[in-house]
């Protein structure tokens, strides 16, 4: 209603389906991204995937390089296992910022006993519940159904009457679904 005529026909600068240029004045001036840029945003891209900030992501990457495995696969693997990430493919969140609200705020239960600390990394054989009051559990009933279908990892047994996920396995690179070459970020990380 607010566009002018112009947006009727086929000269139309808002939904020109032909632009592959960024929005700007100059942007067809930028050049190809430097490697250092490139090994940037796959790091920025993990990082703000999991929502962890640089400090907890540098130690995560620590922790990695000790282990016997891949360094890459091994923060990947690390990363998957936090609690937000585990309450939120288990379907129990509609997202990994409202798991970790509900962490944060008592609603989550490991094998019986509550933790509030979204960084909480699971083991194998854990149970993760939701608290027994009616409030909670109303509320974590409301992201299972609203939420419609979305894979439950194999990692995960998801029990959706009892609102509860027990850790069957740990998770491994094939159940790391974002597209992302992690060797890219050892290579920044590692300098």
């Amino acid at each position: 209603m607010l566009k002018g005529i112009r947006c009727e026909t086929a000269k139309c600068s808002m939904e020109r389906q032909g632009r592959s240029n960024p929005p700007g004045a100059h942007s067809w001036r930028r050049g190809k991204a430097s490697p250092y840029a490139v090994r940037l945003r796959e790091k920025q891209k993990v990082k703000r995937y999991y929502g962890v900030f640089e400090r907890q992501f540098m130690r995560y990457f620590r922790q990695a390089e000790r282990l016997r495995q891949n360094t890459g696969v091994a923060l990947l693997c690390l990363l998957e296992r936090r609690l937000d990430n585990s309450v939120y493919k288990a379907g129990l969140a509609a997202s990994r910022r409202t798991a970790r609200q509900l962490i944060c705020h008592g609603h989550i239960y490991v094998n019986g006993r509550r933790v509030d600390r979204p960084s909480y990394r699971v083991q194998q054989g854990e149970r993760i519940s939701v608290k027994e009051s009616d409030r909670s559990q109303k509320l974590v009933r409301q992201y299972l159904e609203g939420d419609g279908i979305r894979t439950v990892q194999p990692w995960l047994q998801v029990t959706p009457e009892r609102l509860e996920a027990v850790v069957v396995a740990l998770p491994t690179r094939d159940d790391v679904q974002i597209p992302v070459e992690e060797q890219l970020i050892v290579e920044l990380c590692s300098r």
